[in-house]
């Protein structure tokens, strides 16, 4: 959808005309992998993100698919082999006021197994650039650019990967004049009862490139969220209806094979050990440990008060959940640290998991202490609206 402010011709001065004269122009040429695919790294990976397929491990092993970008990525030092085509479509978009940025999607096609030896080549094109768009983040431009990887000399893969060039919304950035910069926007009645502008976020998740949360050790927490913010609706489906009606009676509900007697979650149709259809559940003690996290800080999003942390919960069943962790401030949560499970109400139809550190009181919200049933809810003072987790990275029930 073209914004209300774009002019025939794509854009302010032809600025669309300009950016799609990139499309098809090399990104990176002859680029060379830092490493050849290895061991330490697949183990670093399966280690990460909980994989134990044996095809990853011993001497026949390959590396899983889903590594293939990992295996072209320049580190902190960056790209040497990167053209300057990127570099000024970027700047051109920065001119014209989309200065922000955020990862939306990506796909991979896979042509071969990588293995341990390997050594990976890639040529990168800018494939296309979207004309200019309105989402709940702002307005701007998709820009997707496709890598072809190689390895030892034979096609191994494809990888595009898109990202939106915005100007945020509710900010002087969102919109732009005859120019193409932007111009100051009137205040919104949000922002003149003392909120913050109402300003959305779009359905691309946000990963990756997401950051919020408040803590009681911040210099200077921002202005509360703008009334009438809501966040996020995680997406229930039939597959996980069953673990959002646990969440409504405060349980929270793991799948169990019946095959194989597996617990899995996030929730799946189906078993990824035996394969089998057929489940039940178990309802989760509610002690954990935080086994990662991160600290959220921009961009903002309504009704989430940077900055804030999400943690990757590894409950004492064995599975992970990701959800917010309260009751310490953001920069108090540690790996390691035993949390309880809660249930926190943000609004008058939206009850997610929480996950509070054990022996610490304080952190906002309307929180239920886990199998406490309602009646004995207690209400917090601390540090406002705690998980972004259940609400946005919990979206199928959960995190594996």
């Amino acid at each position: 959808m073209k914004s209300h402010g774009e002019v025939a011709g794509g854009g302010p001065e032809g600025l669309y005309e300009r950016l799609k004269a990139y499309e098809g122009r090399l990104a990176t040429v002859a680029g060379v992998g830092k490493d050849m695919v290895n061991e330490p790294m697949i183990r670093h990976w399966c280690e990460a993100v909980g994989d134990t397929n044996p095809a990853y491990r011993g001497p026949d092993a390959i590396a899983p698919p889903t590594m293939l970008q990992a295996w072209t990525m320049g580190g902190l030092s960056g790209h040497t082999d990167r053209s300057a085509a990127q570099d000024e479509l970027f700047a051109l978009l920065d001119g014209a006021g989309y200065t922000s940025v955020v990862a939306t999607d990506c796909e991979q096609e896979y042509l071969r197994p990588l293995r341990p030896g390997d050594r990976i080549t890639f040529d990168a094109v800018i494939e296309s650039v979207s004309d200019r768009k309105t989402t709940k983040l702002g307005t701007g431009h998709f820009v997707t650019t496709r890598m072809d990887i190689g390895a030892n000399g034979e096609p191994a893969g494809t990888h595009r990967f898109r990202i939106l060039k915005y100007a945020p919304a509710g900010t002087s950035s969102a919109a732009t004049s005859s120019t193409g910069r932007p111009t100051a926007e009137k205040p919104s009645a949000a922002r003149s009862s003392g909120g913050k502008p109402s300003k959305g976020r779009s359905g691309a998740d946000g990963r990756a490139v997401g950051r919020s949360r408040a803590g009681a050790a911040q210099e200077e927490s921002p202005a509360a969220p703008g009334p009438g913010a809501r966040r996020p609706r995680p997406v229930m489906n039939r597959d996980n209806a069953g673990f959002w009606d646990g969440v409504a009676e405060h349980r929270l509900l793991i799948q169990r094979c019946r095959g194989c007697a597996s617990l899995r979650f996030p929730w799946l149709p189906g078993c990824q050990a035996c394969g089998a259809s057929e489940w039940d559940t178990v309802e989760a003690s509610g002690a954990g440990t935080v086994y990662s996290y991160v600290v959220m800080h921009h961009p903002p999003f309504p009704a989430f008060d940077p900055p804030y942390a999400v943690g990757l919960i590894e409950l004492a069943e064995g599975v992970r959940i990701v959800a917010g962790v309260t009751g310490v401030p953001y920069d108090k949560v540690r790996i390691g640290m035993p949390v309880e499970l809660e249930f926190l109400r943000v609004d008058e139809d939206l009850e997610v998991p929480a996950f509070r550190a054990t022996g610490v009181t304080g952190a906002g919200g309307t929180m239920t202490r886990a199998g406490a049933g309602a009646d004995t809810a207690t209400t917090d003072t601390d540090t406002g609206a705690g998980v972004r987790a259940a609400a946005g990275a919990v979206p199928g029930g959960g995190a594996g």
